[in-house]
């Protein structure tokens, strides 16, 4: 009665071994490695026909010399105001910097002693004419666009400047400090308009001690680049 039991145990074992065996099959239970698909991608399914238009570049100016004049009021410290004018000559470096080289004339008046002496003179009429020689630099501080209206825009700019140089007055040469700040306003790419203020300090001993005099310019000017 045992060894039966056995018997059919054993029996009952194999088919279910076998059974499992093909339902492993049947549903691809145990691939580990998928065969790689067979097929080709599409490909690009639209092809965009874009059309291309021509585009021209503008032409920039690339000018780095400006040349001009200028014209404006000058006060000479103890000497009264008078019209100034002058030449001007620049350099642009960089974007920011900028070298420029500066000449002005003015006749000095006369001073509260002169008037109140009653015809004594500190010096003579031919020594009264007052020009100045400078060599400055200068730099950018605030360039911008200044607009006129809703359609039209100006490339505008803030500067400021400051430099050595040489002033002839009351029969002398006289070692010069100058600085001040200007603005300009760019009329077109090549031609611009400038309003400046500077102070040209030397050291002077004509009213009996030695000091040093602040002589006040305002001017306005227009360059060209080139």
């Amino acid at each position: 009665m045992e060894s039966r039991i056995r018997v059919l145990f054993l029996s009952t074992l194999v088919v279910m071994l076998a059974g499992c065996a093909a339902t492993k099959n049947l549903f691809d239970f145990g691939q580990e490695n998928a065969a790689p698909p067979t097929a080709e991608s599409p490909g690009q399914v639209i092809d965009p026909e874009v059309e291309r238009r021509e585009v021209k570049e503008p032409k920039i100016d690339t000018e780095n010399f400006e040349v001009g004049g200028f014209v404006g009021l000058m006060s000479i410290e103890d000497f009264g105001s008078d019209f100034v004018y002058g030449a001007r000559i620049a350099y642009h470096v960089t974007e920011g910097f900028f070298v420029e080289a500066t000449v002005g004339q003015t006749e000095a008046g006369l001073t509260s002693f002169e008037v109140l002496s009653g015809g004594a003179r500190l010096i003579a009429d031919n020594e009264r004419t007052f020009t100045y020689y400078n060599l400055n630099l200068g730099y950018n501080i605030l360039p911008g666009e200044g607009f006129v209206g809703e359609g039209r825009a100006y490339n505008t700019s803030l500067y400021l400047v400051a430099g050595l140089g040489s002033t002839r007055f009351a029969g002398d040469d006289r070692f010069t400090v100058n600085f001040g700040a200007g603005f300009r306003f760019l009329l077109t790419d090549s031609v611009a308009l400038h309003i400046d203020f500077r102070d040209h300090l030397f050291d002077i001993d004509l009213l009996g001690e030695e000091k040093t005099v602040h002589n006040l310019e305002s001017h306005l000017g227009v360059t060209v680049f080139f």
